[in-house]
């Protein structure tokens, strides 16, 4: 019996101690889980994230914005905008320790006034830390009150073609989170320096006269009834290779095989058409832009056009408050710049156009062979390959020449940034691409014999572009690098039906650069 007690008793004893620890387990696991969720919970505060994001760029412009400094009384957090929605549990603490983790690494590592905010501000940058997911959460009705007919369009076009064309809400509303004074979101109903109701054009500076071209030499085009001039440079004619061999660093099937092209003299602008060249075309033919563009191609080779239909005004700023001026004028179609040359043509009484491909690459060249009119290896300069994981890739001379991906700063500079090639022009390699007068084929050099005079080539749906853009690598801005427009997927975003065949919305380094055909009376050769 005493063995039965005793046994008994323990078994007791034992138990209680096993009901205590289990006790004492759960009490300390729902303290470490309240202790890890109040720690989660503070480091989802706004005084948090700007324990990290330390620079007056960050907090101050979210004060700024109309998140926060608002009539409606409601503060959006950091945490609202820039994680997915908690109700996504996984997707929301997921994205939570890596940005955390990130966060934490850059505070020790780096130091903030390195940063470049500017760039950091810029759409390509904001759009990976903003999930649209969260952008819905809070605003599931996407037709409030007060808003306006172009926001009902936008939101309509949005609502139908989100999944499709994967739209993202910040692509419109950049600014609604951090404060941007030189954003402006909504259809411009006036262009800054047009004669509208607030804005007076001193016409005393405008040119009564056009420039008459009577040898084959440089001259400055001043355009009719306008305040704006340019520089033409005169390209003698001459015979060279066009493309590039299989030895060429970065080679592309497109660029081959080598012909030898013969290319007839004419002018060609030192410059990309500027902002207010454009601008200066846009107030003089300023309409509803209801010419079709067949009819506008089928123009270019008509002297004698009448009326010309100049763009619809832009949905949104199209310089992306970069400046005007001096830049090269983005964003507009191919049949956009056809018309202006059309009517440059109709104002100076000369016939403008769009180069063709191989007068663009002969003008780019400058009399070289090389895979730039400048020395250097694309192997040297370029990003691309194993050893710039270790090395960093040269800068210098193309620096000097070209507005690339390494001294862009993300966005156009203007033509005083860069030395001219050897024919005099700037930026044909990088800064915007340019349109040609050519339809795209892979195949085009193929299509022609080994020697052939002024070639254009018409079969195709796309157009060519080349020099490559402010955001390209340095292997992309050789000088046979071929390129093409992508049509639908540069109007992804344009809220407009039908599509502006005026503005593209999703492309910024795009523009073009006009030639001259010289009168034959002049002797070019």
């Amino acid at each position: 019996m005493n063995n039965y007690h005793r046994s008994s008793h323990e078994k007791k004893r034992f138990y209680k101690r096993k009901s205590f620890l289990l006790f004492l387990g759960v009490f300390i696991g729902i303290i470490l889980v309240a202790a890890v969720y109040q720690t989660s919970v503070y480091f989802s505060t706004d005084k948090s994230c700007m324990m990290c994001h330390v620079h007056p760029h960050a907090e101050d412009s979210w004060r700024l914005s109309s998140h926060v400094n608002n009539g409606s009384g409601v503060k959006v957090h950091c945490v609202d905008c820039h994680l997915p929605p908690k109700n996504d549990t996984w997707a929301h603490y997921t994205a939570k320790a890596k940005l955390g983790i990130k966060d934490v690494w850059g505070y020790l590592t780096k130091d903030s006034a390195d940063f470049d905010w500017e760039q950091k501000s810029e759409l390509e940058h904001a759009i990976r830390y903003i999930p649209n997911a969260s952008c819905k959460e809070c605003h599931q009705n996407l037709f409030p009150e007060g808003i306006n007919n172009d926001g009902v369009t936008a939101h309509l076009y949005y609502e139908e073609n989100e999944k499709k064309l994967d739209l993202q809400c910040i692509s419109c509303h950049l600014d609604v989170g951090h404060h941007n004074p030189n954003y402006s979101h909504g259809k411009m109903t006036g262009i800054p320096g047009l004669n509208t109701a607030s804005t007076m054009v001193d016409t005393s500076k405008f040119f009564k006269d056009t420039v008459r071209v009577t040898e084959f030499k440089n001259f400055t085009e001043q355009i009719y009834g306008t305040a704006v001039s340019f520089n033409m440079i005169a390209i003698p004619g001459g015979t060279f290779q066009m493309g590039s061999d299989s030895k060429e660093p970065f080679h592309k099937e497109d660029e081959a095989p080598v012909r030898k092209v013969t290319v007839s003299p004419f002018f060609m602008a030192e410059v990309e058409v500027t902002w207010d060249q454009f601008w200066a075309f846009y107030g003089n033919t300023m309409s509803e832009g209801r010419t079709p563009p067949e009819e506008v191609y089928a123009n270019n080779s008509n002297p004698n056009v009448d009326a010309i239909s100049g763009p619809t005004p832009p949905f949104g700023f199209p310089d992306q408050g970069w400046g005007g001026g001096d830049r090269p004028a983005i964003t507009m179609t191919h049949y956009a710049a056809e018309t202006f040359c059309q009517w440059l043509s109709k104002k100076t009484g000369k016939k403008y156009r769009l180069p063709t491909e191989a007068e663009w690459e002969y003008a780019a060249r400058g009399g070289t062979e090389t895979p730039y009119f400048f020395a250097g290896n694309p192997k040297d300069f370029s990003d691309e390959g194993f050893w710039r994981k270790f090395f960093s890739a040269k800068t210098e001379p193309i620096g000097e020449y070209v507005i690339y991906n390494k001294n862009s700063k993300n966005r156009t500079q203007e033509p005083s940034a860069v030395k001219a090639n050897p024919f005099g022009l700037k930026n044909m390699l990088g800064n915007v691409m340019e349109y040609c007068a050519d339809k795209y084929s892979p195949d085009a050099y193929s299509k022609t014999g080994t020697e052939v005079k002024d070639p254009l080539n018409t079969e195709g749906t796309e157009w060519v572009v080349r020099g490559g853009n402010y955001t390209s690598d340095a292997s992309q801005v050789r000088t046979a690098v071929r390129d093409y427009t992508k049509h639908e997927a540069w109007l992804k975003t344009d809220p407009q039906q039908p599509k502006s065949i005026w503005w593209y919305s999703d492309i910024r380094g795009i523009g073009f650069r006009v030639i001259c055909e010289p009168d034959p009376s002049i002797g070019a050769k």
